[in-house]
């Protein structure tokens, strides 16, 4: 048989969809806003995304007959359907679940069904069957109902991403379902008057809730998204089910540069999307649990798969958890709201911290590789987007907290190859010739932009300090590190020395691309007016007394060039000198 992917073009040629509400049941309790769900759903599908109207099957009511119902979906088997369009299906109304010899069985409830007669009921996998004789290359099938027996498969997990095109060659057939089997499904009190609270997240998420930043709507993203807000929504007991049962395309609901990445004469462009990441049931353990997972995984040199599937578990956790639905970019800015969104991330992001200052400062060889992995992958969210200047920048500082934690952890070790692994991890994509900044480079302007806008001024105790965040950071790392590294007062001069570098490592980026040797600076900036043995004069005479043999040069920082490191380190201590503080 030839692939079906080689048969397929990179759009579709055509949108079907079978919309379907019962509020009013011949023998079935009756429901509030199922009719009303169909309609918006239908007036979406038509309005929003471009599907022609005299293709959007409607039954409702009386007319969703279990004959009709099977009528209309049998009509989409026709010759008249061809291998290029996407067909969408839903479902609003009752759901039923009968536990069979094998396990589950699902039950979508037509009009006319007769509830001591599951004869009369539809089968799902009944549906699911007959979807093998459509041709269409991709069908959505989405339930406002609760049963059980659907035998799903996450292909696509929120925080992959695949090629736009590729996902346009590949068959796919996609569900979402309100709840499970043993779920009431949530009639009302949802986002939006008159529809439930399933319905109501899935009108948001396919009038926008759910485009990635290029604009782009998939219905992973769309699924991802649902499962996100109905899971949490104080109104609702249930929790959507979702993913594939055959394929592994992606319903693609809207694409505006599709036809513009067709259009390319003599070269393949294609565009990544990015799964959006949803809230799923995450792991219960405590930071020393995990932590002690942690070191057992790097203590055994064949566990770098299992070490590498539990730090991108944390980072997928961490991105859900930070998105924009719960740090809003819009609005208005209040110091109350500042000090609360400073202690939500130092929350979210302790676990994640805690995880990477073990792997910098144990880290064989091929765990950096996981180091960089998570920190780059950490950042997935952070692309310039409109909103208030001091949220946006303010989301980097979960990662100034990753950060700081794992640098100081490898500086505490001597484990300046896990130091330079972290600073000069690449962030975004190398993609058509562009390269993307340094974890350094990014941060360090977050850096610049927050302390431009006193953000770190507005702590309570930190009104009146040269320094504030590094004040700030240097007090609140300190009991976590010390539980996990037993630093003792060792951990002020490992503090020191690795903003020292952090802020010598921009520097010499920065130099190298023609512009002034600046870096952050920390509080190593006061001390050097104090102390009459400053730590940037502790570490810069370090690295010319050792020259070549210094650790953070054998370790790649600097280019390992002890020129280039004098020179910079020249240059940074007449900045530091010039500082006017008093």
């Amino acid at each position: 048989m030839r692939d079906i992917r080689f048969l397929l073009k990179t759009h579709y040629t055509n949108s079907r969809a079978l919309v379907i509400g019962i509020n009013h049941y011949q023998n079935a309790s009756p429901l509030s806003y199922a009719v009303s769900d169909a309609e918006e759903i239908r007036n979406v599908l038509i309005n929003d995304l471009g599907f022609p109207e005299n293709n959007v099957a409607y039954l409702v009511d009386s007319e969703a007959t279990k004959g009709n119902i099977l009528r209309a979906f049998m009509r989409l088997t026709a010759g008249d359907v061809e291998l290029d369009e996407r067909i969408f299906v839903f479902f609003a109304g009752h759901g039923h679940t009968r536990t069979g010899i094998r396990g589950e069985v699902g039950y979508l409830v037509p009009y006319d069904a007769d509830m001591q007669d599951f004869s009369s009921f539809i089968r799902w996998d009944e549906l699911t069957r007959n979807a093998e004789l459509i041709r269409a290359k991709h069908m959505l099938f989405v339930m406002d109902a609760c049963y059980g027996g659907l035998a799903l498969t996450r292909s696509v997990q929120p925080g992959s991403t695949r090629f736009l095109k590729d996902m346009m060659l590949r068959y796919s057939r996609q569900v979402l379902t309100a709840g499970k089997a043993d779920e009431v499904v949530a009639d009302a009190g949802g986002p939006i008057p008159n529809h439930s609270v399933f319905t109501g997240h899935l009108i948001e998420a396919l009038r926008g809730k759910a485009v990635t930043e290029d604009g782009i709507l998939t219905a992973s993203g769309v699924m991802s998204y649902v499962y996100s807000k109905v899971a949490n929504d104080k109104n609702s007991k249930q929790t959507p089910h979702y993913g594939y049962f055959d394929g592994d395309g992606d319903f693609i609901l809207s694409a505006p540069q599709l036809s513009d990445l067709e259009k390319a004469d003599g070269k393949d462009i294609d565009s990544l999307v990015v799964i959006p990441y949803a809230e799923e049931e995450f792991s219960r353990d405590t930071t020393q649990d995990k932590v002690r997972k942690v070191k057992s995984l790097l203590a055994n040199e064949f566990s770098s798969i299992e070490l590498h599937d539990l730090v991108v578990d944390e980072v997928r956790h961490f991105l859900a958890s930070t998105n924009e639905d719960h740090f809003k970019v819009q609005g208005q800015f209040s110091k109350d709201e500042l000090l609360e969104r400073i202690a939500k991330y130092e929350q979210l992001v302790s676990d994640l911290a805690a995880e990477l200052s073990c792997i910098s400062h144990w880290a064989r060889p091929t765990h950096r590789v996981i180091l960089q992995k998570a920190l780059a992958r950490a950042t997935d969210r952070l692309e310039s987007q409109g909103g208030l200047i001091v949220w946006l920048h303010l989301r980097w500082y979960p990662l100034i907290i990753a950060l700081y934690s794992a640098g100081i952890a490898a500086v505490e070790g001597k484990r300046y190859d896990s130091l330079a692994s972290i600073f000069y991890t690449t962030l975004g994509h190398r993609e058509y010739g562009k390269t993307g900044q340094t974890l350094i480079e990014a941060t360090s302007n977050s850096i610049v932009e927050l302390a431009r806008l006193d953000v770190f001024k507005q702590i309570p105790g930190h009104e009146r300090h040269y320094t504030p965040m590094s004040e700030y950071l240097h007090k609140i790392l300190q009991p976590k590190l010390d539980d996990l590294l037993f630093l003792g007062r060792g951990y002020e001069t490992a503090f020191d020395e690795f903003e020292v570098l952090f802020s010598l490592a921009v520097a010499d980026l920065r130099k190298q691309a023609g512009r002034d040797a600046w870096g952050p600076i920390g509080r190593f900036g006061w001390k050097a007016q104090r102390d009459h043995e400053s730590p940037v004069t502790r570490v810069v005479e370090e690295g010319r007394a050792m020259g070549p043999n210094w650790g953070p040069l054998k370790a790649g920082l600097f280019g390992g060039d002890v020129e280039r490191f004098n020179a910079v380190a020249a240059d940074f201590q007449k900045i530091i000198s010039q500082l006017n503080w008093w």
